[in-house]
């Protein structure tokens, strides 16, 4: 039996450059970005504070460690642009040295894990120091192989087919998510130390199997772009031309307000729900599901609208007031005891920062000049990920001294409900996406796609009550 196309979900991403098969199998490179950061942020955070008895906030610093290559993501995507190679391949290596990267601190984690833990006769510093460095080196791993990804992914791919690419890209990123957290739980259900070496050690072997099957002759070589005579541009060179586009510098803004704005309820959600709205573990676990369901919404209602032409800084725009209208929902669920309004407005958080990723990540491949989307790619990824690190921080520092505050009645009689640190947070949040409004408005009709002849935009319109 031979299946249609249309049945077939992101069927619709695949042409004749990139066809659906290889367009698959590339995107598998996301899957294991997705284990990285559910095995550091979910998994060992647990396991490190609970199991091994690490103190709460050395579990933080380590987790936080990754982010320190965040920024980094630009001088990764300017040197994939440039490098110079006998072998013809500029992307490749780097996906590649990523992906040695992640093996490496995975190989050397779980060891350094438990001399840390102290379960040891070892100096307790080693454990520190063999951490610090196997986060370090998953976290530059993770973020060299990302960026790069993107970037093969948008060279392969023709410009038209980019929404429906990042679309598939974004879903294959929270496929990984979901099932790591679900195998991983699984396997340390009964926990050992034994155990949790295994875990990490496989996922330095998957890491490194599907990356390899994913990179398999997807680059074309091209000796004369990476000619090691050929003359390049540094990077101070590079970053001008960048920089010089048309609102460039807007753009990383509303980039990084929005970002922060979507982040900082991510470590809180769950606590929320059962601190203030009293549900049960099994419940506040759900919302997570729900967030990753109203993301893939999100994501695939703007490949389906940025596919048909409507520009990408409105839709970013429409994730933006989705997002304020879901942290109202979430705000007012305390106050009125809803349940319901709170669920809704967790689907609607993951609805609108789906829109929101996606849109401001095309319009960054679509204003790329062709010999600079490495750089361009990497500058987004840099913004994106370190606002997401800094708001989840932040978002966490905010809610517990604004509730020490409430609790010992300096906010005053009225405001002294656990609720207040959260709703702090949420009220921020709002604003923040208020000002991502204010940032995104000027860039519309600056995405750099042109719409579509006889593109249909009637559902946009009536969803934003704006003329497309």
């Amino acid at each position: 039996m031979v299946l249609s196309p249309r049945f077939l979900p992101f069927a619709d991403a695949a042409t004749a450059e990139l066809p659906l098969g290889r367009l698959l199998r590339l995107s598998l490179f996301q899957v294991t970005v997705g284990m990285a950061v559910v095995l550091l942020i979910g998994t060992l955070n647990r396991v490190m504070i609970v199991e091994l008895g690490v103190p709460a906030w050395l579990v933080s610093v380590m987790v936080a460690l990754p982010l320190v290559f965040a920024p980094l993501r630009a001088m990764v995507g300017y040197r994939s642009d440039t490098y110079k190679s006998v072998l013809g391949w500029r992307r490749v290596p780097y996906l590649w040295f990523g992906t040695l990267l992640q093996f490496g601190g995975f190989a050397i984690m779980p060891f350094a894990l438990l001399v840390l833990s102290g379960d040891t006769h070892g100096p307790l510093i080693v454990g520190q120091l063999g951490a610090s460095l196997a986060f370090l080196l998953v976290g530059a791993g993770l973020h060299t192989t990302q960026t790069v990804g993107l970037a093969l992914a948008t060279d392969l791919a023709p410009k038209d087919a980019h929404p429906k690419v990042v679309a598939l890209l974004c879903v294959m990123l929270m496929v990984g998510m979901v099932v790591s957290a679900l195998v991983f739980g699984a396997l340390l259900a009964n926990f050992t130390e034994v155990k949790l070496i295994q875990v990490i050690q496989g996922a330095a072997l998957v890491t490194m199997l599907i990356n390899l099957f994913a990179l398999w002759k997807q680059e074309p070589r091209r000796p004369r772009e990476t000619a090691p005579d050929r003359k390049v541009p540094t990077f101070r060179e590079s970053w001008r031309i960048f920089a010089q586009e048309d609102r460039a510098i807007r753009r990383l803004v509303a980039l990084g307000v929005g970002t922060f704005g979507f982040s900082m309820q991510d470590i809180l959600l769950e606590p929320y729900g059962g601190q203030v709205l009293r549900l049960t573990v099994g419940q506040t676990t759900a919302l997570t599901a729900m967030l990753a369901v109203g993301g893939c919404i999100g994501f695939g209602l703007a490949a389906k609208w940025l596919g048909r032409g409507i520009d990408a800084y409105r839709v970013a725009g429409f994730g933006a007031l989705n997002g304020l209208v879901a942290f109202t929902c979430v705000f007012l669920s305390a106050p009125l005891g809803s349940t319901i309004l709170f669920v809704v407005g967790v689907a609607m958080i993951g609805f609108g920062g789906g829109l929101f990723a996606h849109a401001t990540l095309t319009a960054a491949m679509a204003t790329a000049d062709k010999s600079h989307i490495g750089l361009a790619l990497g500058v987004w990824g840099a913004v994106q990920a370190t606002a997401a690190g800094l708001a989840m921080a932040s978002g966490g520092i905010i809610r517990d001294v604004v509730s020490s505050l409430a609790s010992h009645g300096a906010l005053g009689p009225v405001l002294t409900d656990s609720s207040v640190g959260y709703g702090m947070v949420y009220l921020i949040e709002i604003v923040l996406l208020v000002t991502t409004l204010a940032a995104v408005g000027p860039l519309v009709g600056r995405s750099g796609r042109e719409p579509a002849p006889g593109s249909d935009t009637f559902a946009y319109s009536v969803a934003t009550g704006r003329k497309a």
